[in-house]
């Protein structure tokens, strides 16, 4: 499959991109706003990745945290765990990370427009989603009824503090969330992301969007089996094991598939003979 670059001839060839902004919403996430330093727009579907690398450090792939509705600049948020990631949360204003991409295959609109849309969010995996759901939000009309599910372990956890805010108060979206664990302040919903299924009454038609951690697809699966969701209408997003983002290295291999070319998002029922690799 071809990668749906979008005019960028060469995916190997590194630009600069300037960061304008960052906030970090927990000690180990930095929220990053970008702009590619010679003013173009960048092109891409919600649902593909980057690779984003600082110089002499290496790349890590990341997926777009925003929706291309919103030109001119882009989010990404990065997880400290590993030397590269290290090296990139360490840059402020002013400086520049480089950027391959966009890569792989987003989220396949045509298959969701005009339907109800329910996207499913635990822990990080709000930040790739976050640019289907703006993207939903700029473009309402083209979608049916659009609900948000997020989970997190404990509220020190939540990403997006502006965003919840937002989606609590808009017409727009039909906003839920979850902790496992509470802490004094909590006054929301305590339990896993699965308990939320319990405050909505879904069509079977409804189009479902998952990413999260690994253990959280298993137990929403089988809520959606309850409610006679198809697994051709489920997609998830396995933005995981992604090393060169070009299907070259092998790393995200999972049988026959590489996340990076082949995805990172997939149909449910196509990668239903890997279920033991989620």
């Amino acid at each position: 499959m071809s990668c749906e670059h979008h005019g960028h001839d060469n995916l190997f060839l590194p630009r600069e991109a300037r960061i304008l902004h960052t906030h970090r919403p927990t000690a180990s996430e930095k929220h990053f706003t970008l702009q590619l330093a010679d003013g173009a727009p960048l092109e891409f579907a919600p649902g593909q990745i980057l690779e984003v690398g600082v110089m002499g450090y290496g790349e890590i792939p990341i997926g777009l945290a925003s929706s291309p509705t919103r030109t001119g600049t882009f989010d990404i948020v990065v997880r400290t765990v590993g030397r590269v990631s290290t090296a990139i949360n360490e840059k402020e204003v002013g400086d520049s990370l480089w950027i391959r991409g966009p890569l792989g295959h987003g989220f396949d609109l045509d298959s969701l427009k005009g339907h109800d849309v329910l996207i499913v969010a635990g822990g990080i995996g709000l930040c790739p989603t976050r640019s289907l759901i703006q993207y939903i939000e700029d473009r309402r009309d083209e979608f049916g009824r659009f609900l948000l599910f997020y989970g997190a372990r404990d509220p020190l956890q939540l990403l997006f503090t502006e965003d919840r805010l937002h989606w609590r108060a808009s017409g727009d979206v039909e906003y839920f969330e979850t902790v496992d664990r509470a802490d004094a302040s909590w006054t929301g919903n305590v339990g896993v992301i699965t308990t939320l299924f319990k405050k909505v009454q879904l069509l079977p038609e409804t189009r479902v969007v998952i990413c999260g951690p690994p253990i959280m697809f298993e137990f929403v699966i089988k809520e959606l089996d309850r409610l006679g969701i198809v697994r051709e209408n489920i997609f998830v997003d396995l933005e995981r094991r992604m090393k060169c983002g070009v299907g070259k290295c092998g790393h995200c291999q999972i049988n026959d598939k590489y996340c990076c070319i082949d995805g990172p998002v997939f149909t449910f029922s196509e990668i239903q003979e890997l279920e033991e690799a989620i």
